[in-house]
């Protein structure tokens, strides 16, 4: 095997490594390697899981553990502290978006679940084109 086909496939395997990223629900860091990457105290992270603003996973230990959507939720908590909210009105954006979220899915369902423009249900369930019906 010459060195660049040894290079290339070294390099195809460390493409594919990287490619398969665990969960982004899954806890992977401690409190204090969390709060260097976003930016903030280890005891604020503390404080915002007191006020129920995040919840991290704990290990069997009790360690806590933050995933990556736990560091995207500090970053969007540390962005909304910027912005001049206190951590009520942090609770309360976050809980409206919480719903917003929700009534967006359940609106993608039932827009899902519709008959496309154009087309409408027959008695025997299966959609008819009007075009098809004015040309009858």
């Amino acid at each position: 095997m010459s060195d660049a086909s040894g290079f290339a496939e070294i390099s195809k395997r460390r493409t594919s490594a990287t490619d398969e990223r665990p969960d982004a629900t899954r806890g992977l860091y401690g409190i204090s390697v969390a709060a260097e990457l976003v930016g903030s105290a280890p005891q604020n992270l503390r404080l915002y899981e007191t006020r129920g603003l995040i919840s991290p996973t704990r290990s069997q230990g009790g360690t806590r553990r933050y995933s990556d959507d736990d560091l995207e939720r500090l970053r969007q908590i540390g962005r909304l502290l910027d912005d001049g909210l206190n951590l009520a009105g942090i609770a309360a954006v976050l809980a409206l978006q919480a719903v917003n979220q929700d009534l967006r899915t359940e609106l993608d369902i039932v827009r899902r679940q519709m008959p496309s423009p154009g087309r409408r249900q027959t008695d025997g369930g299966q959609s008819t084109s009007r075009s098809k019906e004015r040309s009858k």
